[in-house]
């Protein structure tokens, strides 16, 4: 922004949010206030609930025993929030966890629904954060999700860490140093547009873009199609030309041809049936099937 569009007057009234963020926003302080204000449920109750759900397929139960952990999923999408992603979003994924949770908890291990849900809860959350932080999928491998989540707290600074702490954490996470080092290239890395940006000057402006060949049109890639079409060609000719002249016609008519016949087509042209015109035809392509693979 240049400085021209700056207002000057310290006591200019700030613009008011659109419509949609106001909305977006108070959506999301009413889910949160509905997820606060839900019965907590004693263990007999989530016990009875949970039983009813697993044997009965209730889903009101159900229902009950997921609005009452809501607060939780937000309590847990809130450690979230330093990756930048909305909240909202996050909140959204962590139900998601704790709906599975709910699926597939069992009452019998006595065991409360909550300790249970969120790992569920957080798995969800991870695999969120980990598809839409950046463009390009930073972590790939179980080694890189771990580092993914632990490179941003053992950090002591905003510098890139020591050698020393690259060692620690390398150790205490059971991965190769150069690991630790490659997803911290990673992570510092900002995303770059694969086109260069669009400007009303004639400066030339690095992009990914400038630095890959078009190889649509490279000569040893050209030469290589024309032959193998050409390989191709000559093969399909010679095994046709051992086929006798009945199953020649019949193979050729039937894929060749621009104007392709049908099994009825040439039934009645021979006199015999469609029957024995796809079995000629099975027959002559296992032939030639056979002859092009010598």
């Amino acid at each position: 922004m240049s400085k021209s569009n700056i207002s000057t007057t310290s006591n200019a009234p700030k613009a008011p949010a659109s419509p949609s963020a106001l909305s977006q926003e108070q959506s999301l302080s009413k889910f949160i206030r509905i997820a606060n204000l839900a019965p907590l449920l004693s263990a007999e109750e989530e016990r009875a609930l949970a039983t009813s759900y697993r044997q009965d397929q209730d889903l009101e139960a159900a229902r009950q025993l997921v609005v009452s952990h809501m607060r939780h999923v937000v309590s847990v999408a809130r450690g979230f929030a330093g990756y930048g992603l909305p909240l909202a979003d996050l909140i959204q994924e962590g139900n998601i966890g704790l709906m599975k949770a709910v699926k597939n908890f069992d009452p019998d291990r006595g065991v409360r629904l909550v300790s249970f849900a969120v790992h569920w809860v957080k798995a969800e959350i991870y695999d969120y954060v980990i598809r839409n932080w950046k463009i390009v999928k930073v972590a790939t491998t179980k080694a890189q999700r771990k580092l993914f989540f632990n490179l941003r707290k053992s950090r002591k600074q905003l510098a890139w860490l020591t050698e020393q702490e690259t060692q620690d954490l390398a150790t205490k996470l059971d991965v190769p140093v150069k690991t630790v080092r490659e997803m911290e290239s990673r992570l510092t890395s900002p995303d770059v547009a694969f086109d260069a940006p669009n400007s009303d000057n004639d400066e030339l402006v690095p992009s990914p873009s400038g630095y890959l060949p078009d190889m649509r049109y490279n000569p040893e890639k050209l030469l290589l199609e024309t032959d193998q079409i050409s390989h191709r060609k000559n093969a399909l000719s010679m095994a046709i030309g051992t086929l006798d002249d009945r199953s020649r016609e019949i193979v050729t008519r039937r894929w060749l041809n621009d104007d392709k016949a049908t099994l009825h087509e040439l039934a009645a042209e021979y006199g015999i049936s469609a029957e024995r015109i796809r079995q000629i035809e099975k027959r002559a392509m296992e032939t030639m099937k056979g002859n092009m693979e010598l």
